[in-house]
């Protein structure tokens, strides 16, 4: 079987893509598989080995890869997107496999768009009795056409402090605290130079914690874990600086709380309709658990979050790399019934 792994891509965390990506390769069993590394840069362009590629369809579940100068187009059985932010984890490539037709691992087109897109998630974690913290979904043109009504909007609705962030996109990339109603200008102006739809949200005053997820129709949920770091709250020092974070798993807290935590977790993936992996992400005030957000593609080394939480419940990194394998496959497989 051949599989395309791909890394890199047009959002911020093309560098975070690229390590986890890298990551993934290596894990993936050489004895039974062929792997084929595909770098997206930053303008979108594909590249195999240097030489650029496009990933066209074949017969049956199968795809091609095909060299855009000369060269013998290569047999693709299965895609593995490690694609962090806009033009990967939101369905834009999990939407170019489905035309295609063929299988590749990970959330599909409705909820990888739903996981990225924070607006669209709170949104519906709200109908489904999802405890979320106080948040209030903005355009930018409600900022530009009246700033005034907004920063109203916000004392009435959110308070202070808050937070400001772009509703697509990851790594904490575009987010600032909010202590008070002066720094709502630039926190606002900073996220919508990155999307055209933000999130002002209260800032919990608590523990933030995380749950994985790993499955199909009925996920296995890890430990819950705590992220502990000394920064003022957790940015992208925190995450990627050496020595910026630590994660406990488990988290030191009451077994009704890991409980709890692990069943919103589930109830999160049902919510979008996930598959494969995720990472839900958690405030914790007292005993009081807030979902913040649902990743579908988390960070993929083997020191990152979500292999850290599974690892609580045993799962080896390379294992968990073959059980996505054969989640997506058995996805596809269950999904050709249905397919007029």
């Amino acid at each position: 079987m051949r599989i395309a792994v791909l890394g890199g891509g047009r959002s911020s965390e093309h560098d975070v893509s690229l390590a986890s990506a890298a990551s993934v390769a290596q894990a993936i069993d050489r004895g039974r598989y062929e792997v084929r590394e595909i770098t997206i840069a930053r303008d979108g362009a594909w590249t195999l080995d240097g030489q650029p590629v496009a990933l066209v369809p074949a017969a049956g579940d199968q795809a091609w890869l095909m060299p855009l100068a000369a060269g013998t187009p290569l047999e693709i059985d299965l895609v593995f997107p490690v694609l962090h932010g806009p033009w990967g984890e939101d369905g834009t490539v999990q939407g170019l496999c489905e035309s295609v037709g063929v299988p590749y691992v990970g959330a599909d087109v409705a909820a990888s768009a739903v996981g990225m897109d924070k607006a669209m998630f709170h949104v519906l974690a709200t109908a489904e009795g999802i405890p979320r913290v106080e948040t209030i979904v903005l355009h930018h043109r409600d900022w530009l056409d009246d700033a005034s009504g907004v920063r109203a909007r916000v004392v009435r609705e959110i308070g202070y402090p808050a937070f400001a962030k772009p509703a697509r996109l990851g790594s904490s990339f575009g987010i600032s605290p909010v202590p008070d109603e002066a720094a709502l200008g630039p926190a606002l102006e900073l996220a919508f130079a990155h999307d055209d739809k933000a999130l002002v949200e209260r800032r919990a005053m608590g523990r933030e914690v995380e749950v994985g997820l790993l499955g199909n129709d009925a996920p296995h949920a890890s430990p819950l874990g705590e992220v502990i770091h000394d920064n003022d709250w957790y940015d992208h020092d925190a995450k990627y600086r050496e020595g910026g974070m630590r994660l406990e798993v488990p988290a030191d807290v009451p077994s009704s709380v890991q409980d709890r935590a692990r069943e919103l977790a589930i109830r999160s993936w049902a919510a979008i309709g996930c598959s494969g992996l995720a990472r839900v992400d958690f405030f914790l005030e007292g005993d009081d658990l807030y979902v913040s957000e649902i990743n579908t593609i988390p960070g993929f080394t083997s020191t990152s979050v979500w292999g850290r939480l599974m690892a609580g419940d045993g799962f080896e990194y390379p294992d968990l790399v073959q059980r996505l394998i054969d989640l997506a496959l058995e996805r596809h497989e269950a999904r050709r019934a249905y397919r007029g």
